[in-house]
């Protein structure tokens, strides 16, 4: 199945000196305007797309170096390099630790006695950990061993 590109058609009115005014937004600062020919704004998007292009390139670059510095750190002879390097491309020298530990809770709790309760369920459905600290991501929880002191 073959599929023809179609051809670019310019409009009778076109004109690629009109003089246009445009907003220029600049970060969160007030708005400008801007009067330009059509044409200088066409180079502007062009190389807005060909500087968008470049920059995935060299980021994807700088994640290579990235895996490269990390896979190397720990066995390097010189670490003073790449920690330098790792600067210098805004390279966080970071790696995830998957962990488990135990943590043993007392406390109490106020039961019905003319219900019907069972102690591990009401501490597993109410009792939960947390993180104070960005860096620690809680996965899983599981309640074990509640037993009545």
């Amino acid at each position: 199945m073959e599929t023809e590109t179609p051809a670019v058609i310019v409009p009778d009115t076109y004109n690629s000196n009109l003089l246009v005014t445009y907003k220029v937004i600049r970060g969160y600062s007030d708005a400008e305007y801007a009067t330009d020919k059509v044409t200088s704004i066409e180079w502007d998007l062009h190389n807005g797309r060909q500087s968008q292009k470049t920059v995935g390139v060299l980021q994807s670059k700088i994640n290579h170096a990235k895996d490269i510095i990390h896979e190397a750190y720990v066995d390097s002879d010189d670490q003073d390099t790449l920690r330098a390097i790792a600067e210098a491309l805004d390279i966080q020298l970071t790696k995830t630790i998957e962990f488990t530990a135990t943590i043993e809770v007392s406390g109490t709790v106020e039961v019905d006695l003319l219900e019907d309760y069972e102690l591990e369920d009401d501490i597993a459905d109410n009792l939960y950990v947390d993180s104070q600290s960005g860096r620690i991501e809680i996965g899983d929880i599981e309640v074990c061993h509640v037993r009545e002191a």
